[in-house]
């Protein structure tokens, strides 16, 4: 596979009898499309000095969907041909049965262009991206005596993709994606602990490769393992609990983000389900899904359905007011498709996807907020976590975190957890900040074994009432 830009009508099929086969296959359907795509990515690890993995991948293939009401037939293949694609269509086919189905309207055109067409793996050659990673190695050493071992990462990849329609509508995309990410572990009196920082975002390698930048990540990752020195076991029961602003978004994206995707909903198997136009958050309470970003993690140009991404409001002042929609669950409810029509590769179906899901600020003072908890924590960071999308039940491990007692904070804590369930969780809101932040751009989300990017965001939160796990004294 050369490095070549991705010209499937071009070079392996004739964009009239692609078109055809894949006519025959939606014939009586209610909607299809053939995608296909181009992947490239790069890998390199750096870790306590060594090289640990280089690593270049390149995919391409296709795959072909037929959809009839509920029911969706899909065939992929690694081979871009005719016959492979004859193949395909005949497999989507069994699906559409004896037809009956109206096809659904294209998708709006869009000319926009949120982020660059450029492959990012060409920024800089091999050596000066091994030389860099050395060089951070080197660097977090000399910050402090303390620093026992060091990983840096450096990714990037490039994807492109084309997708027909039934009615001759051809969308293509090229989305770029990098990553930085600094991990180092710190020792004293026998007592090791570690912190990471990193992110990225669809743009090139060169401003994550500037020294100032890796230097200030190097900084912040210190900072959270030396914090992480002194940290206490964490206290356990039900109390008031701080949220930062930025990565902690990642608690709302789980806990109530995939709750408001459209076939939970559609299904009834969501928390959620049943309850638009209801209160489903405290007053201040605006939630947005907005892959219309430029050039951050989770933005798409449009969806892999050809849809225009969207700037959607799922809760607006506390009040459920939209899902995220792709075009087949659109359509059984009744609604407009929203953009968040994603999947991993040629190889998956599409599906209701997150892009970038955040909460809009308020206007209290973040200082104000946390001077606000008389027993509690405040958690900045966070690890993995759980959810159960059914009633929207959360565990998440938090990275960094601190005692607060009658406003003040106190020492850094270890082994919280968070636990409690979304809807609750919403109306227990009680203060929110005027610090809205993004995430640095670090997230990958999980959905019936895809894996796509996205971000998320939110201000500085005051919660009431959820449970912290703690660690053993």
């Amino acid at each position: 596979m050369t490095d070549a830009a991705f010209r499937p009508f071009e070079t392996s099929i004739d964009e009239g009898r692609a078109l055809a086969l894949l006519q025959s296959a939606v014939a009586g359907a209610d909607d299809g499309e053939l995608f296909l795509e181009k992947r490239r990515s790069e890998a390199l690890v750096l870790d306590d000095g060594r090289i640990k993995t280089a690593s270049y991948d390149a995919s391409q293939g296709f795959g072909l969907r037929a959809v009839r009401a509920e029911t969706a037939g899909y065939a992929h293949a690694t081979e871009i041909s005719e016959s492979a694609i004859a193949r395909a269509a005949e497999t989507a086919r069994l699906a559409v049965g004896d037809g009956g189905g109206v096809m659904a309207s294209p998708p709006k055109a869009t000319n926009r262009r949120l982020y660059t067409d450029e492959n990012p793996m060409d920024a800089a050659p091999f050596g000066v991206k091994i030389d860099m990673l050395r060089e951070i190695d080197a660097f977090a050493r000399a910050l402090d005596p303390r620093v026992v071992q060091v990983s840096a990462s450096l990714a990037a990849s490039i994807q492109e993709v084309e997708i027909l329609r039934p009615e001759g509508l051809r969308v293509s995309d090229v989305r770029p994606m990098t990553r930085l990410n600094i991990s180092v572990i710190v020792e004293q009196n026998g007592r090791r602990e570690s912190g990471s920082a990193g992110g990225g975002g669809r743009y090139g390698l060169t401003s994550l490769m500037a020294a100032d930048h890796w230097q200030s990540v190097a900084r912040e990752a210190l900072r959270v393992a030396v914090v992480n020195l002194s940290s206490i076991p964490a206290p356990a029961g039900v109390m008031e609990v701080a949220l930062g602003p930025g990565w902690p978004g990642i608690l709302l994206h789980e806990a109530v983000g995939h709750g408001l995707e459209g076939d939970f909903n559609r299904k009834k198997s969501s928390a959620f389900a049943g309850l638009m136009g209801q209160r489903v958050a405290a007053p201040g309470v605006t939630v947005l899904d907005d892959g219309t970003i430029p050039d951050r993690r989770g933005s798409i140009s449009v969806d892999d359905e050809g849809t225009p991404s969207g700037k959607n409001v799922l809760i607006e002042d506390g009040i459920l007011v939209g899902y995220m929609q792709d075009r087949q669950n659109a359509r059984l409810m009744g609604v407009e498709a929203t953009g968040n029509g994603r999947r991993e590769s040629y190889a998956h179906i599409p599906m209701p996807r997150m892009t970038n899901t955040y909460m809009l600020g308020g206007t209290a003072a973040p200082g104000d907020i946390v001077a606000d908890v008389k027993d509690g924590i405040y958690a900045v960071g966070f690890g993995g976590g759980q959810v159960d999308i059914t009633n929207g039940k959360f565990v998440f491990s938090c990275t960094e975190a601190y005692r607060v007692e009658n406003g003040k904070v106190g020492a850094p804590v270890k082994g919280a957890t968070l636990i409690g369930d979304g809807p609750t969780a919403m109306t227990k809101i009680r203060g929110i900040g005027n610090d809205m932040a993004l995430d640095p751009g670090m997230g990958n989300c999980g959905k019936a074994g895809q894996w796509v990017p996205v971000g998320v965001g939110q201000p500085t939160l005051l919660i009431d009432g959820l449970t912290v796990g703690g660690a053993a004294a």
